[in-house]
């Protein structure tokens, strides 16, 4: 995999991070809970395409002839959900006694929502026969800043720049998913 596109899918795959960092940074900005999403979003991005690439190397035998097909179903699928769910947003409750989601089972369920991308990217990675492990620690990494910019910028930022970062993810997802079929 090439460098500029390890970090466009890094970026896109960082663009769900940072839309719930910002959401969750309006509130729950202090150092502890900026370090525990930041921390567990980037394990949680690093860890799932390792996992997806281990799924699609063990059936690269089932799927050869398919692959790159399977492939870009799967990139273009995440790249078209996450731009349809940016246009549907949900609502943040009104309340001010909401539960810390930087704190226990909401941090896990968080950081596995948000990582579920990386995982079909990993798969698709995998199946094409592609090395992962420098993908995956800039995929980790980049999720961890980009969850710790939005969060530290969250309070600052207007709820559309984060719907905004969510079309660009979905796209550029979309555009590598198109590219792997035509090269």
């Amino acid at each position: 995999m090439q460098l500029v596109e390890t970090a466009l899918i890094a970026v896109a795959l960082g663009c769900d991070a940072f839309a719930v960092g910002m959401g969750v940074g309006t509130r729950f900005c202090q150092p502890r809970q900026v370090f525990r999403l930041s921390f567990h979003f980037g394990l949680f991005q690093f860890l799932m395409p390792l996992l997806g690439w281990f799924i699609g190397v063990n059936a690269f035998g089932l799927v050869r002839q398919w692959g790159p097909w399977l492939a870009f179903g799967l990139l273009f699928f995440i790249g078209a959900r996450m731009t349809y769910e940016s246009f549907h947003p949900e609502e943040i409750p009104t309340d001010q006694e909401c539960r810390d989601p930087t704190r226990g089972m909401s941090l896990v369920v968080l950081s596995l929502a948000t990582s579920m991308d990386a995982l079909g990217v990993g798969f698709s990675i995998g199946v094409l026969g592609q090395s992962l492990l420098v993908a995956a620690v800039c995929i980790g990494i980049t999720a961890c800043a980009m969850t710790w910019a939005a969060m530290k910028l969250g309070s600052r930022l207007s709820s559309k720049f984060g719907q905004r970062m969510e079309i660009i993810g979905g796209i550029i997802l979309m555009a590598i998913a198109v590219k792997l079929l035509i090269a």
